[in-house]
């Protein structure tokens, strides 16, 4: 058995050009800041930059994991539950497990937030969202996020989308 003390990783600084960002510039793109497997599989982070009166993801609830959502700059209209919330810059939108949920730009001007991830995996469901060329079908959609354990509702996203004049 080794008595050594396992010795901690390398300090690392992330600079704001880095990272990994996909999707399209006149949506919702996504910069991969730290990946689950960067820490132990604890949390992901990833940026979202949002198009104006851009919808990030369908209308979905998640078994696994907690979403923090940390805004940046911008105004962001969420769905929580039942409830419907705008967060602005500083706020932190908490959408836990097996709760339904989605969120949007708000405004007419660009908007980002940190996304917080805990525990780690949804993150690469982002990375495939953001690799298509078109957006998914419905059966595309559903079949891609169940390894995720992942639902997403079609019909709640339409309502959403038409209530508040958004794209996706």
């Amino acid at each position: 058995m080794n008595d050594r003390p396992v010795a901690p990783s390398a300090p690392r600084i992330l600079r704001a050009a880095d990272g990994v960002v996909m999707g399209d510039p006149a949506g919702v793109r996504d910069r991969f800041l730290i990946d689950g497997e960067d820490a132990g599989g604890r949390f992901a982070l990833v940026q979202h930059l949002f198009a104006p009166r851009t919808l990030a993801a369908p209308l979905h609830r998640h078994h696994r994991e907690d979403e923090y959502t940390y805004v940046l700059f911008g105004r962001i209209g969420a769905v929580l539950g039942d409830d419907e919330v705008v967060a602005e810059p500083g706020d932190l939108v908490f959408k836990p497990r097996n709760q339904w949920h989605t969120f949007w730009n708000a405004g007419d001007e660009p908007a980002a937030v940190l996304e917080l991830i805990s525990p780690a995996g949804l993150e690469q469901f982002f990375r495939w969202l953001g690799s298509l060329e078109e957006p998914p079908t419905p059966e595309e959609l559903a079949d891609m996020a169940a390894p995720y354990q992942c639902d997403a509702d079609p019909d709640g996203t339409q309502r959403i989308l038409e209530r508040h004049g958004l794209t996706f």
